[in-house]
């Protein structure tokens, strides 16, 4: 609903600043096909509350309005030792930092009458947040329609729009959600197509326009003001993209820029490192789904493999998997020793980590708060300096990663705004590795 809401607010004329709550890089991918810009994350667990109005401030510059795409259920969020409503994490709880209007979307589906109850519910839960509007999806006949629309009357939330039931429109899924935007291909551009008609024909976008903007005071967040004096010589940062490799959030390449790196993508499945690569960055993605082409690309395995051995790599997920030896029997870089293997255990949750060894990137001891999202692990062979210890969410000490010579790698997916001084630490290293003629 909202890729679709936010094509058809570009598409009637308006720049639209397209967020998503909470840590997720899917949905952020097809927001980006629908406005023409990047799609961002607000996580005030991530990134802490105080940056959730500069973030936002910094996303939105040059728009005229933004949709913010909620996660879960409104009040879900973070899982604590203590119940805290809303729940840190929410979209209720981002609604409320930002002083935004909430628009619910509601499944009609198999209701009726009830649905004012529901809205009654939500609308008087949190006094913090205020429920604007409701938009009723998976209506049947228009005599369903009215029913509803009576129902929420009654409940005194305003219907600002009624999708009929067009089950066909689905974007396919797989074991860590929906498939990616860039995965996707011409099929993403004409879901988000078919989702933005189908969202101008049947929401009164006016309606939304006018349910007012966000209340923040706080100045707009600036790269270059975290990072602090570029590094000299513009060193060229290689940062991994495409299909197998495309988790990542879009201050990361801002702050690597600001920090004083040429940064330049390119795609592991067809092609080699760019020319005076200085330092490597393998984030996230869905490496499992690619791997004869990966292991395929022989002359970039061995690029990847002489460069970890002196200059800084940052590996997160899906990259740490690439840098073993293996993943599920093909050969892969070979960086750090052992195997990496798909299993049918989902690994996810916040943590709040401690670095255990000076890397590229971090201090020995400074601390993070990152989120894992995989199904692969990785088994060492050997000594290897774990990147990261945090604790179970049962209370277990345990640690993630490693590092090794150049290398730190880890499961652990960190937002960049919460850690620009370890950007500038690597951007730092590669423009060293440079003048070393690395």
């Amino acid at each position: 609903m909202a890729t679709g809401l936010i094509g058809a607010l570009r598409a009637a004329g308006h720049r639209v600043a397209p967020f998503k709550v909470g840590p997720d890089f899917i949905d952020p991918g097809y927001h980006a096909l629908a406005a023409g810009r990047p799609g961002r994350n607000l996580d005030p667990v991530l990134v802490g509350e105080e940056l959730i109005g500069p973030l936002y401030r910094h996303g939105s510059a040059a728009a005229d309005i933004a949709v913010i795409e909620g996660v879960m259920g409104l009040f879900d969020g973070r899982i604590d030792e203590h119940l805290v409503t809303p729940a840190r994490g929410s979209t209720a709880h981002v609604a409320e930092l930002l002083g935004v209007p909430v628009l619910l979307v509601v499944d009609a589906r198999g209701q009726s009458h009830s649905i004012a109850a529901v809205l009654q519910g939500f609308s008087t839960f949190h006094p913090g947040v205020h429920v604007a509007g409701v938009i009723l999806n998976r209506v049947g006949t228009s005599r369903h329609e009215q029913v509803l629309r009576q129902a929420c009357e009654a409940a005194g939330v305003p219907v600002l729009g009624a999708i009929p039931r067009h089950d066909e429109l689905a974007v396919p899924s797989r074991h860590l959600g929906l498939v990616t935007a860039v995965e996707h291909g011409d099929q993403a551009h004409a879901a988000v197509a078919a989702m933005t008609a189908l969202v101008a024909r049947h929401v009164d976008l006016a309606a939304v326009v006018a349910l007012g903007a966000a209340r923040v005071s706080a100045a707009a967040w600036s790269p270059h003001d975290v990072v602090g004096p570029p590094a000299d010589g513009r060193p060229v940062v290689a940062v991994a993209a495409g299909k197998a490799f495309s988790f990542g959030y879009a201050e990361h390449p801002e702050l690597l820029g600001a920090a004083g790196a040429d940064v330049v993508e390119f795609d592991p499945l067809t092609q080699t490192l760019p020319a005076g690569t200085a330092a490597l960055v393998l984030p996230g993605g869905f490496p499992e789904q690619h791997l004869a082409d990966l292991s395929a690309n022989t002359a970039l395995r061995t690029q990847i493999r002489d460069l970890a051995r002196s200059a800084p790599v940052q590996a997160e997920c899906g990259g740490l998997a690439y840098l073993m030896d293996d993943l599920d029997g093909h050969p892969m870089c070979g960086v750090l020793p052992g195997s990496a293997r798909f299993t049918p255990r989902l690994t996810l949750g916040y943590r709040q980590a401690v670095a255990l060894s000076d890397s590229s990137l971090y201090a020995a001891g400074e601390r993070a708060v990152g989120h894992e999202f995989h199904r692969t692990t990785a088994d060492f062979i050997g000594d290897v300096a774990p990147a990261w210890a945090f604790r179970e969410r049962d209370g277990h000490p345990a640690t993630d990663g490693a590092v090794c010579a150049g290398v730190h790698a880890s499961y652990l997916h960190t937002h960049p705004a919460a850690q620009p001084r370890s950007l500038a630490r690597f951007v730092t290293r590669a423009a060293s590795f440079t003048r070393l003629g690395g």
